[in-house]
């Protein structure tokens, strides 16, 4: 599974071929199509469904049949193929019809449809840069000064860079600000037989700090149809992107290149599909069900433009693929999906990106190396914990060291991007901790594990809030930032959690309008679907479905509180979002700020029209609404009172949300 001489130079070879094919398809798009993607375009790509389980010997023939190119079945169906057409242009802005009656009227094809590409951007690119500084690494002492009083550190020449995993105030940094890993370590715990795979623009496989590690078995690239995930040469390396996130995962440890990864011990997987000039949902939906019995994390440093204006999600094959993974992936525990929570900064909100906004995905916020956000961080009532990304020092070093193409190392990876990546290696150390590990438990252990530490909104709006059940929390981190150390501890002393439900507890549907000045104050009453088989007692997710239209969709902010009086601001302004045609259509806003709260009781929904900060002289804009339905996602019984008794001190969380639930605070 993991020679990192796998696939080898003919594989590469091969891969040249095909990238330079890739790299030509921006010139054969029609004028303006590719710029800005402003909307969706036709590409020569068809989803084709036979009327019967005939296999690939049937498509094959239909294929031939029809002068389409069978590529692959779809996430392993026995009826559902990927076919193109090479007749057809890459790009286009209209349906080819009469390609889609050929398919259509052919006796074994049941439906056929023509795919739409979109754009996907990869988060927080830097041009590459090469640093190397070999440092001896010391000998340290434990900071809990237990039983493990001496720690050894790696020898890797940029580990002494690596602030996120060993914060000693480098790079004008907080001391103790990290991810804790290194105590991880010493609890002995590298990610052994664990697998993340990297979605992202191929993994340079070759690395002297991959190779060993690569897991080429579950490996493939879904842009150019073969097994070997290798990055599309350019002159600004643009490409490093998918081989600077799988640095950070499972860089190994002591080989004297670049530094180590969080989970140096584990296996690293290629999944190449951002190299194109669209996205289609069949090339999403085939990466994110890829092997989900031999991968268990998926890391995603990318998703819908963050241009502070655009609503975009998973389309319907993909939310298929990612609802299959927690449901039936690593043998029916669920695959771990880890999502960058986005670039846009302060004027865009991932609550508008489907992908980090999903209860099926972990949304991961970065901090910097002082404790603060990033200027390009976004914030939502969706992120559940945060990582780190870059410093604020000017220095080189300050950004997030890792590998970089062929066999170089950067110390200036930043952005979300670097952020997700490191969650998914602290969660690679709780899969080797607890193999039986489900989806669900992955998000309660981070919850449950999560610090507070040095972070803070240095503007001084976002404040750590205690919600109904004692659970600190705040809008731009989360739960805090992951601690490796702890997360292990607790998921190897780990039982498992209650069945989850969801209970849908009702509609507002009447239309009403509002405008500066006049906001809407709306409210339902939940019972918790009590007596019933969806019964929710403890929340995990709460989602907000609204349809809404606005003059000025950017102006529009929507705040939900909850019977225990935590409120979250489920949308904030986004002020270059001058839709006033679209708005919202159902769209499922999801907050994770009443984790483990009470159900029941009155749960209202504020919708305010306000003047964008600065804008004295703003039209007076209005707006229409027209539905909301909440539906809440939880368990019948009290999420933790199973748990083994912990440490003093050690999940301060656990045992203040256990007494919560003892005394009543959240008792029905």
């Amino acid at each position: 599974m993991g020679g990192g001489a796998s696939g080898g130079w003919p594989g590469v070879m091969t891969k040249v071929v095909s990238v330079m094919m890739v790299a030509m398809l921006g010139l054969l798009l029609a004028p303006g199509v590719t710029e800005g993607l402003e909307r969706d375009v036709l590409t020569n790509q068809w989803l084709i469904e036979l009327n019967h389980a005939g296999g690939e010997r049937v498509a094959r023939s239909v294929a031939d049949q029809t002068g389409f190119t069978y590529v692959a079945p779809v996430m392993g169906s026995d009826t559902q193929f990927h076919f193109l057409h090479p007749g057809v242009a890459h790009a286009r802005v209209r349906r080819s019809v009469p390609h889609t009656r050929l398919l259509r009227a052919h006796p074994h094809v049941k439906t056929a449809v023509q795919l739409t590409g979109f754009l996907r951007q990869k988060r927080g690119f830097k041009p590459a840069s090469r640093d190397a500084a070999a440092q001896s690494a010391p000998v340290i002492a434990s900071r809990d000064g237990g039983a493990h009083a001496q720690l050894q550190l790696p020898t890797d020449p940029d580990f002494p860079k690596e602030w996120y995993l060993r914060n000693t105030g480098q790079s004008k940094g907080v001391p103790g600000l990290d991810l804790n890993v290194v105590e991880a370590w010493n609890m002995g715990y590298t990610g052994k037989g664990v697998t993340t795979a990297i979605m992202d623009d191929g993994i340079d496989y070759l690395h002297e700090d991959l190779k060993y590690n690569y897991n080429a078995e579950a490996s493939y690239d879904f842009s150019s149809n073969d097994p070997y995930p290798y990055p599309r040469y350019t002159d600004t390396w643009f490409n490093s992107h998918g081989t600077r996130c799988a640095g950070e995962v499972s860089a190994a440890r002591d080989n004297d290149v670049c530094g180590v990864g969080v989970a140096y011990g584990s296996m690293v997987a290629g999944l190449r599909m951002l190299d194109q000039p669209f996205m289609t949902d069949l090339i999403e939906a085939n990466a994110m069900g890829h092997m989900p019995n031999v991968i268990d994390i998926y890391s995603a440093s990318w998703g819908p433009t963050d241009d502070g204006k655009t609503v975009d999600g998973p389309r319907n094959l993909t939310m298929r693929a990612i609802v299959n993974g927690v449901n039936n992936g690593r043998n029916g525990r669920g695959n771990i999906y880890v999502w960058a929570s986005g670039d846009g900064g302060p004027n865009d909100d991932c609550n508008c990106d489907g992908y980090a906004a999903s209860m099926w995905t972990i949304s991961i916020n970065s901090a910097t190396n002082d404790g603060r956000t990033a200027g390009y961080d976004e914030s939502c009532s969706s992120t559940l914990a945060s990582t780190f990304s870059n410093g604020k020092s000017s220095s080189h070093d300050a950004g997030v060291a890792t590998t970089d193409l062929y066999n170089n190392c950067t110390a200036s990876h930043s952005g979300t991007s670097a952020a997700a990546p490191e969650a998914a290696g602290v969660f690679a150390l709780a899969l080797e901790a607890n193999r039986n590990l489900t989806w669900r438990d992955i998000q309660h252990l981070t919850v449950l594990t999560s610090k507070r530490n040095s972070l803070y909104d240095s503007n001084g709006v976002h404040r750590w809030q205690l919600n109904g059940a004692r659970l600190e929390f705040n809008h731009l981190f989360g739960f805090g930032v992951l601690d490796a150390a702890a997360m292990v501890d607790l998921a190897a002393q780990w039982k498992g959690l209650p069945e989850r439900f969801h209970c849908t507890v009702g509609t507002v549907s009447e239309e009403q309008e509002f405008s500066f000045g006049n906001n809407i104050r709306m409210t339902v009453e939940s019972d918790g679907c009590v007596g019933t088989e969806n019964e929710v007692n403890y929340l995990e997710h709460v989602q907000a479905y609204v349809t809404l239209r606005s003059t000025y969709r950017g102006c529009v902010t929507m705040y939900l509180t909850s019977p225990m009086n935590t409120t979250s601001m489920i949308l904030s302004q986004r002020p270059n979002d001058d839709d006033d045609k679209n708005g919202f259509t159902r769209w499922p806003f999801m907050t994770t700020h009443t984790w483990a709260e009470v159900s029941r009781g009155t749960w209202t929904l504020d919708v305010v029209l306000e003047p964008l900060l600065g804008d004295f002289k703003a039209e007076p804009h209005r707006g229409v609404f027209k539905e909301w339905t909440l539906v809440l996602h939880g368990t019948k019984e009290a999420p933790y009172a199973h748990q083994p008794p912990t440490p003093e001190g050690m999940h301060a969380k656990l045992e203040m949300v256990r007494r919560a639930h003892e005394s009543g605070v959240v008792m029905v």
